[in-house]
């Protein structure tokens, strides 16, 4: 075991990209793990992470070998006989390799595979001293970064993310020698570019969290992360409300500043008068503030900024703050106002002009459709047909809204604000706003019964609208989102408990399409969302063979789909599942093999064995037991019911020949499996379980 020193390095920086920063310091600690890695150093991580600002990436180990061990190198040379000629002498290929080798042939070793005995030079050099393999190290380590488009600075032909001003490399306490961008490595790092402009002398890597907290630098994102959320919260407790803090929100300010220092700052209450989601959206995704709400949700006049100074003079900065934000809140408030001018409805019309895909027609065309199915589903789960269709006539209707123009995001929230204004029932415009959800990956489904079935609707349409126009999804290519939609579809209705024949609905569509000269292959739709399915599921921890089980019957409804798959998890977990899972795979082989037509019933006087007139009352009386509970559609009583035939199940298998000689014998054994096997895979396909 060599002795083992703390390594660090760090690349000082001009101020990094501030979402590229995170992946690039990952990047750049992990390229110099491996490569100390494989070069066979002794490490010790222990909690080593990468360490990161927006003028600096670092790495700092606690523990790094100063020198590789002892190398051991094999190289194969030549097989004897084409090594050594009839005399015993090395011919022209054994004395190349061994010259290759540097030493006389005599010296070489030999070995034996599967094809016979050959030369082999095998040797072993020092270790060279990690200071001397650390240069290529950090220049393997850069090279693999995910810099998309490097900068160049300067006359020279290198180029990183941003130009590169220091570099720092000490192990132990001494300076390694290297250059890179032209820089010499010494143990000079940088402090704050305000309040420490000046250099950082390191005498040790351990110094360094130290040594730049002092110039007022916090290296360790986490640290940072830390006080800006203590710092945010503690200043809208002073406000008498909670911080907004979204993990995006956070992570960029995080990589925004070196000395986060919170600062409460206000702005007039009009603007209150504005949908929240705008303000809130301009405040995070523009400024990278942190809105202040009260206890009840609703945003206030005060928000946070975080400095990456600590001012003498705070209330200047918070007047910078509000200056910077009030143009953008004003702007809002604006396109507000004309929209409630014209209203709603009105925006309606403009719809006709807006081409929503050419083969579908414009966007009143699709609004049109959407509001046939709407009130087709609704009759369906229970929900009003006349509010879902007057939802589905407006739902779109904010497209053609200055503020939606301005704030894309604010689809259907706005139109939400917009219906409430206009009179329209809370139902209506509540489903308005929720026709969007699942908005995003881990977004919660619609609550309401309108949003519910107006989301369904919108999907559906635009599924069969995608497939009808030819715009499947290819590779990474998905124009019209029709994987995310698919998987929201599945999801509402699923979650929803809504009893929906899916192809039905698909069919439903396609008939809302006719009119385009289109329509859409139900068949391969249906199999695509259920493709998008299995994803779901996996997420979920559900096998994929249960996940097949199922997917096997192509059950009509999704939701009956998720009850089958629960069934199949609990029937899973039997001793006998496994035996019957097996077995039915058999049953299928056998059929599938057998020849001839099978009779549809059983002969009783053909039952000769006992173990099939065993059988066959076991079978008979199962399915008169799981009849019932099929129509109810309890699939885990049916599947417990049908786990106690393993008994009779494996003395069949046992003791009966199937393909008897006499012909009658064999149909009525063949007619006795197939009742047994249609009765096991009612639920599901369950020789998928089979090992």
């Amino acid at each position: 075991m060599s002795q083992l020193s703390p390594l660090l390095i760090e690349l000082g920086t001009e101020e990094l990209p501030v979402k590229a920063l995170p992946g690039l310091a990952q990047a750049f600690f992990d390229g110099v793990v491996d490569g100390l890695r494989k070069r066979g150093v002794e490490l010790e991580l222990g909690d080593a992470r990468p360490l990161s600002t927006p003028r600096r990436l670092a790495v700092l180990l606690p523990g790094v070998g100063l020198e590789q061990p002892e190398q051991h190198s094999e190289v194969l040379g030549p097989y004897l006989n084409i090594a050594l000629d009839a005399e015993g002498q090395p011919t022209k290929a054994l004395q190349g390799f061994a010259a290759k080798a540097g030493i006389d042939w005599t010296a070489l070793e030999k070995t034996s595979d599967n094809k016979g005995e050959r030369f082999v030079h095998r040797a072993v050099t020092p270790g060279a001293r990690t200071a001397a393999l650390l240069p290529e190290i950090l220049r393997e380590a850069i090279a693999g970064m995910p810099i998309p488009k490097p900068m160049r600075w300067g006359d020279h032909s290198w180029g990183f993310a941003r130009p590169v001003h220091w570099l720092v490399l000490l192990h132990g306490g001494e300076v390694v020698e290297a250059e890179l961008f032209g820089l010499k490595a010494d143990r000079m790092s940088r402090g704050h570019r305000f309040l420490h402009d000046k250099t950082v002398w390191l005498t040790q890597p351990q110094d360094y969290v130290e040594s730049l907290r002092a110039a007022f630098v916090l290296v360790d994102p986490a640290e940072r992360r830390q006080r800006i959320v203590a710092e945010v919260e503690a200043a809208a407790a002073t406000a008498g409300g909670s911080a907004r803090i979204t993990e995006d929100n956070l992570e960029q300010v995080v990589n925004l500043v070196e000395w986060p220092s919170a600062v409460l700052c206000s702005f007039e209450r009009a603007f209150l008068a504005v949908p929240q989601e705008a303000l809130i959206e301009t405040m995070e995704i523009n400024q990278k503030f942190f809105p202040v709400l009260d206890d009840g949700g609703k945003l206030t006049e005060k928000f946070i900024g975080i400095a990456n100074i600590e001012s003498k003079d705070v209330a200047e900065v918070a007047k910078g703050y509000e200056r910077v934000i009030r143009p953008r809140f004003a702007d809002a408030k604006f396109f507000f106002d004309e929209d409630l001018k014209q209203g709603l409805e009105a925006m309606g019309e403009g719809l006709k002009t807006v081409t929503y895909q050419a083969k579908l027609g414009s966007v009143a065309d699709k609004v049109a459709r959407v509001a046939a199915l709407v009130e087709v589903i609704a009759t369906q789960v229970g929900a009003d047909p006349v509010l879902a269709k007057r939802a589905a006539q407006l739902a779109k209707n904010d497209l053609q809204s200055r503020m939606v123009n301005e704030f894309p995001e604010l689809q259907g929230i706005a139109g939400r604000h917009y219906a409430v204004v206009g009179g329209e029932s809370p139902e209506v415009a509540l489903a308005i706003d929720e026709a969007y959800q699942p908005r995003f990956g881990g977004d919660d489904i619609a609550l309401s019964p309108l949003g519910k079935v107006l989301a369904i609707a919108e999907r559906v349409d635009t599924l069969a609208g995608g497939f009808a126009a030819g715009l499947k999804p290819t590779g990474n290519k998905d124009p019209f989102a029709l994987r995310r939609n698919a998987l929201g579809l599945a999801r509402t209705i699923i979650e929803s408990g809504f009893e929906l024949d899916l192809r039905a609905l698909l069919a439903s569509a396609n008939a809302g399409l006719a009119a385009r000269n289109v329509r859409a292959d139900v068949a391969e739709l249906y199999d695509f969302i259920l493709d998008r399915l299995k994803g779901y599921y996996s997420d979920k921890g559900v096998p994929a063979s249960h996940f097949n089980a199922v997917a096997e019957l192509k059950p009509a409804s999704l939701y009956d789909f998720d009850r089958r798959l629960d069934a199949i998890g609990i029937f899973a977990a039997l001793p006998e599942a496994e035996a019957l899972a097996a077995a039915n795979k058999r049953i299928r082989n056998i059929l599938r093999k057998a020849e001839g037509d099978i009779p549809g019933q059983i002969d009783a006087a053909l039952l000769q064995e006992d173990a099939e007139r065993a059988l066959a009352e076991a079978v008979t009386a199962a399915i008169d037991d799981t009849g019932a509970s099929l129509h109810q559609k309890d699939y885990v009583a049916v599947l417990a019911r049908l786990a106690r035939l393993r008994p009779q199940v494996d003395a069949f298998f046992d003791g009966v020949m199937v393909n008897a000689e006499d012909p009658a014998l064999r149909g009525n054994r063949l007619a006795l499996l197939t009742m047994l096997g249609e009765r096991l895979g009612k639920v599901a396909a369950i020789e998928h379980l089979s090992s």
